[in-house]
């Protein structure tokens, strides 16, 4: 393997939206290679490609496409031999891949958890009625209006700067962010956020967990990226991935779900809404870890079934 090791002079080029979660998500991926196999950080080079949900920035994200928006220009570079990998926040992931591409390798996964982010209330409970709430995903506008359908939801997208600066307007009084994201910003403590618990919000499919996308021909990169995959991570993906599929899910979809490790054991629960929040459905199990993806399946089933044909639409 040391002979294909990359270089300054060949580096291995890692594919990122431009964002700064983004960019601190290709770093770490970046970091983590070059102790690995103890070369210089400049073996690495951060390609940023922008993609359709960073161009259109003036609509909802369900209104210009579901899953993918994030990914599409930066797997067709992948394609191309633009680039080497691209790095991922899974939550965009479409559950399928393009032919000829893999995602078979992620890095540890961070606090999943939501955050409630306000200037002037510390947590929903505190929120008065009629209180307006911005966010542009449709998973948490149906979650906050199925606990407090007091509340006004109105549509708030851009990066954690943008979003602060929307509250300070008064465009909202409050709006939620991944813990996870924070966290990798070093943000904690800067912002107005307190953690929401899983029962509380059940976060969306894969929060908090990056991935790392590869040509499946590829057996160089594949064994470069051997050493930083965190298993444990993978484990409870294919459980949470396998229940989206189930689903047909997309970011039309309001779809919550989290698997969790204890005891040589994988314990999940998912919910599914109608995007007014008038109904939740819910579902929950337990296998042995390797059977989390069999696990996943049969509940994203169940609730298929039970929701019935017209669940998600208005």
């Amino acid at each position: 393997m040391t002979r294909d090791l990359p270089t300054p002079a060949q580096p291995l080029r890692i594919g990122t939206r431009g964002s700064p979660l983004a960019l601190a998500q290709a770093n770490e991926t970046r970091a983590l290679l070059a102790r690995a196999w103890d070369l210089p950080f400049e073996a690495f080079e951060v390609v940023i490609i922008r993609t359709t949900g960073d161009k259109v920035i003036d609509r909802p994200l369900s209104q210009i496409g579901g899953k993918g928006l994030f990914t599409k220009e930066i797997e067709d570079a992948l394609l191309d031999g633009g680039i080497d990998i691209a790095v991922h926040s899974m939550k965009d992931m479409p559950v399928a891949q393009p032919e000829g591409l893999v995602l078979d390798g992620y890095l540890e996964r961070e606090d999943p958890r939501d955050a409630f982010v306000s200037l002037q209330h510390g947590a929903i409970p505190d929120l008065p009625a009629g209180t307006t709430v911005g966010t542009s995903s449709l998973r948490r506008r149906a979650q906050i209006l199925a606990r407090r359908p007091d509340l006004e939801v109105v549509e708030f997208r851009g990066n954690v700067q943008t979003r602060l600066k929307k509250l300070e307007d008064r465009v909202a009084e409050a709006t939620f962010l991944a813990m996870a994201g924070l966290n990798r910003l070093g943000m904690i403590g800067e912002v107005p956020a307190t953690a929401i618990g899983e029962d509380e919000m059940l976060p969306a499919i894969a929060q908090g967990a990056i991935g790392i996308e590869r040509r499946g021909a590829d057996a160089r990169v594949a064994a470069l990226l051997e050493p930083i995959h965190h298993e444990a991570t993978a484990q409870r993906l294919a459980c949470e991935r396998a229940f989206l599929a189930a689903l047909d899910g997309s970011c039309q979809t309001p779809i919550a779900g989290l698997a969790e490790l204890s005891g040589g054991r994988l314990r999940f629960r998912g919910e599914i809404l109608r995007p007014d929040g008038s109904e939740v459905l819910a579902e929950a199990g337990d296998c042995a870890i390797a059977d989390g993806a069999d696990l996943g399946r049969e509940l994203g089933a169940a609730l298929r079934r039970i929701a019935g044909p017209g669940f998600f639409t208005l």
